[in-house]
């Protein structure tokens, strides 16, 4: 599996090691050509604002709107915020994902911290800087962990949204939960190829 992730600000590096530690091929994506030879694509956290501008200074945008329209995007902290069709108090901007999110809930720098939360009944360590939380989530998305009463991941369809940094730790669960949904999407792209042939 080819799996690239957005190299222009943030944790690009730590979750380049994620995905290569779980087999995958992990391709530092800087340029729209880049998104043609890949399965999925990971929108790594960082400063939300800084990367939007980086985005569309590489006309990135709408590349990427397209490439979540059809095949998997995980986005993570500000990869959330990146990947959500309403974002409180701003415009959204890759806008795909049926979530509504609100930027720096859990507080400042200051107020970073790691907890555990509990995904598909696995219990897995978060780490939460400046993090956002997803608000509410349309039909259809299936929030897959809670801090609180705060939603912080959920899938919706073939794009997953994580609040927390899974690539500061050493537990692979989400990157793992993320392939499969790769696969999945793969598997199924092929076999609706093969019905048209």
């Amino acid at each position: 599996m080819k799996i690239g992730v957005v190299a222009l600000q943030g944790a690009v590096t730590e979750h380049l090691t994620a995905l290569s530690e779980l087999g995958a091929e992990a391709i530092p994506v800087k340029e729209a050509n880049q998104l043609r030879e890949l399965d999925g694509l990971v929108l790594p956290g960082g400063e939300s604002t800084a990367i939007r501008r980086l985005m569309d200074a590489a006309q990135l945008r709408e590349p990427l709107q397209l490439f979540s329209r059809e095949k998997p995007v995980f986005g993570t902290c500000a990869g959330l915020i990146l990947l959500a069709k309403e974002v409180i108090g701003e415009e959204a901007h890759i806008g795909t994902m049926n979530v509504v999110v609100e930027r720096n809930s859990f507080g400042r720098q200051i107020d970073s911290f790691i907890t555990d939360v509990t995904v598909q009944e696995r219990k897995i360590p978060a780490v939460f800087i400046r993090a956002p939380h997803i608000q509410s989530v349309g039909n259809n998305v299936e929030v897959l962990a809670t801090v609180g009463d705060r939603i912080v991941l959920a899938r919706d369809g073939h794009l997953l949204g994580c609040a927390f940094h899974p690539e500061l730790t050493e537990d692979r669960y989400i990157f793992e939960l993320f392939l499969e949904m790769v696969k999945k999407s793969a598997s199924a792209r092929l076999a609706s190829h093969e019905n048209v042939l």
